[in-house]
Order: C-alpha cells, then structure tokens, then sequence
C-alpha cells in the first residue's frame, strides 16, 4: 500500500507544481452566510463518530464558520481523492494525513503554511504541544501540519506473573533487564518472557534508544549497519532463536499475527509484548499493565511517536484557510484532545491535557492511558525518508531476515545497508 501511494504521489508532482498556489477568491460560505469548509478524514466507526461530534461542537460554539465532516474509508483513501480535488482545483478546508504524504504534499507547494495564523494568535501556545508531534509538521521552519492524535509503541506485562516471581515493573527500564526478567520466566514458567511486535518497528526503536542514527550528519551515509544497530537487532535474534525466552508472531491476514501476540499475553503463554498505544481498548488492565520502552544501561530511552497530522490546502481561499485554521485549533486543544485520548486510547498531542480534570480523573482509576503520552514526551519524531521509503523498506527485508530466518543480524543490516545507500546515491546524486 505504501508503494502503491508514492507511486501515485510521483505521478501526481508535476500537476501539483503546477496548480499550487492558485487558489480561487470566493470562499464558501452557507446560506446563514458562514465560512463553509469540509473536513477530510480517513476514520469509521467510533472514531468517526467522535470526529463528528467534534465538528458539531466546533459548529454549536460559534457562529462564524461551519464544517462539514467528509469521512473516507481510510488514511490512504483520503490521499487519493485529495490528489484527485488538487488537480480539479476544488479542494477541501482541511485534511487529515499520515506524516509521509503530508511531506510529499508540503515538498510540492500543495499546503499552505500556517505560521502567519499561529503569529497572530496569542491563545495557540504552540510551546503546549508534545515536541515530538508538533516537530513533525514543521518542514525547513515552517509549520505545514498540526497534529490531531498521537501514537506509540509501549510495553504491556502481565501483573500477576511479575508478582509471582518477584519482579518490579522498575526492571523493565532497560533492555538488559527486560532480557533477564525473560530468563527467569522461561525457567520458571515455561513461557515466554517477552514478545516484540513482529516487523522492524521495534528493533528500530530499540536501536534509537542505544543511539542509532539512520543516516550521517551530511545525510549521504545510510548508517543502519553501525555498531548501535548490529548490537540491538543481535540482542533479539539471539533472545528469539538461540534463548527462546522471547518469540515473534508473524503471517497471517491482515492483523492475525498483531493479535496472535496479544493474544499469548492475554492467556498467560508470554509475560509481555511491545504493542501500541491504540491497543488499549482490546487489552484487560486487570491483567496487564503499561510501561514506556526501556532504554539501555548506558543510553536513556528514545523510541518513535508519530501523529496523525492536518493540513490545510494552499489552494483555498484566505477566508478558508483562516476558518480551517480555527477548526484545527479547537479539535488539538487541551480539553477536546484529552477527551478523544480518553475515548479512544491515542495519545493527547497537548503537554496540558494531563491537567484537564476529565483526563486527571480518567488517569486515575486508568493509569495506563498516561503511559503513552509520558513516552512521547521523551521520543524521537518520524524519520522522514529522502529516497520515499526504500531505506524504511530495506529495514522490513532485514527483520524478516532477523526475527524469522534468525539470520545474524550483522549480515542482514550490512545487505539492508548497501541496498539503501544506492537508493540513497540516487536522491543525493540528483542535489
């Protein structure tokens, strides 16, 4: 799929070249004389019910701008047919995108920076927003995107096999101790100690916490076979397939194998997994509880958070942009933003959510809601891939390599490194 969407994001440059910046005089406006704009989104269900009682709320608390939620069946969805209105010159208010075509879209001219509203908006306090997330609109010190709801990887174990042996949830704070408290439960359960996600998005994290660096200080050197990235994917092949004290689900449809390790959790046939912060819904806190992700004993923890981030479209009128403007800063404030991390388990992108009383009250009796977000106050922001995600893609082929065919990781990132710097060679050759 991600292919699939850089393709069409080539094919469509060069007609964003062209048509970015010509944006029409009139805005819309209602039959009550509002500014009328829509609201792209990729979400169903619960989630797109709660966007549009945000959007209903927005609309009841003033009466200047109204918006008009349109919801797409999913993230990729919405780019398609916002390529589609770019090109017909008829675009939305604001839109809703993961971080990838979001920069792809900022590169070609087809947003509109939102500096001058931020400016002049004295209520905004960009300074409130999780640096992580608000970082990742900002493209060569411009803010092209605001983020609406963050996400992470943390840690789920098992509160009853911890107390059984003794085990504080402290020692999961760093790698070496998470691989030791897999031993003693190997032993003395007969189970697996832990379960890393299948894929490369926990070995990446993991590398980030011991320092890695996917690329040199100039940016022309893949570095995802230094010391920092052997050493960390190593640790797991050798945890998955010489110890066996932890193990990795993969195949499958779809999300089998994502629930598969939940599921070992859940039943008492693994002491733990690495998961997401949106699977708090389908998890049991009476059985399990939340971590951050460990550092190392000589490195503080730094793995990914990302965020789902909105734009608005450089081609909508001053009038549009000004009232999209409004609808993003009320759906990112401290209140609305807590209240869709209560409802739905992602991360709050606001440092002050923490204070709203709703959320406070909700921690209390949920203390794992709060775990992602304290991760992703320390976290490393989405890396923005210059050859369009083949380095990413060479990193998949490594894990498989690693977490599957148990192949030494020196030898798996060494070849995931040649194939990324000749992708690499090819953008900076082009510079």
């Amino acid at each position: 799929m991600k292919k699939n969407l850089l393709i069409i994001l080539t094919i469509f440059a060069m007609a964003f070249s062209l048509l970015a910046g010509c944006s029409s005089d009139t805005a819309s406006t209602s039959a009550d004389g509002k500014v009328e704009i829509e609201f792209w989104y990729g979400l169903g269900g619960k989630l797109g019910e709660g966007v549009e009682q945000a959007i209903k709320e927005f609309n009841e608390s003033q009466d200047e701008i109204k918006v008009i939620g349109v919801a797409q069946g999913e993230y990729d969805e919405t780019v398609q047919k916002f390529q589609a209105a770019v090109a017909a010159k008829k675009v939305p208010g604001a839109v809703l995108l993961q971080n990838d075509p979001m920069h792809a879209f900022a590169q070609k001219g087809v947003l509109a920076p939102m500096d001058s509203f931020i400016d002049k908006d004295s209520d905004f306090n960009k300074d409130d927003f999780v640096d992580a997330f608000f970082g990742q609109g900002t493209i060569d010190g411009k803010q092209y995107a605001i983020p609406m709801y963050g996400t992470t990887q943390v840690m789920y174990y098992r509160k009853d096999i911890f107390e059984k042996h003794g085990i504080s949830p402290d020692s999961l704070k760093t790698w070496e101790s998470v691989a030791e408290i897999a031993k003693t439960i190997k032993e003395k359960e007969n189970i697996y100690g832990w379960e890393p996600m299948y894929g490369p998005d926990n070995l990446i994290d993991a590398a980030l916490s011991k320092g890695a660096k996917y690329l040199s200080e100039d940016g022309k050197e893949v570095m995802i076979d230094s010391p920092e990235w052997i050493e960390t994917w190593e640790f797991f092949r050798k945890a998955i397939h010489e110890d066996k004290t932890m193990a990795i689900h993969h195949g499958g449809q779809g999300w089998e194998y994502w629930y598969k390790t939940i599921d070992d959790v859940m039943q008492g046939n693994a002491a733990g997994y690495t998961g997401s912060s949106g699977d708090q819904g389908d998890l049991d806190f009476s059985l399990v509880a939340a971590h951050p992700q460990p550092g190392w004993e000589s490195h503080d923890a730094a793995p990914h958070a990302g965020a789902m981030v909105a734009s608005i479209p450089a081609m909508a009128t001053e009038a549009e942009q000004e009232a999209a403007f409004k609808w993003l800063k009320f759906f990112s404030s401290a209140e609305k933003t807590a209240e869709w991390s209560i409802n739905t388990g992602y991360i709050p992108v606001r440092k002050s959510a923490k204070e709203v009383a709703a959320y406070k009250e909700f921690a209390e009796t949920n203390p794992q809601i709060s775990v992602p977000l304290q991760q992703a106050e320390i976290a490393t922001p989405p890396f923005v891939d210059p050859t369009g995600g083949k380095i990413y893609d060479a990193l998949e082929k490594a894990a498989d390599k690693v977490e599957i065919e148990g192949k030494s990781a020196a030898e798996a990132l060494k070849e995931a490194k040649k194939e990324a710097q000749r992708e690499l060679d090819k953008v900076t050759r082009g510079k």
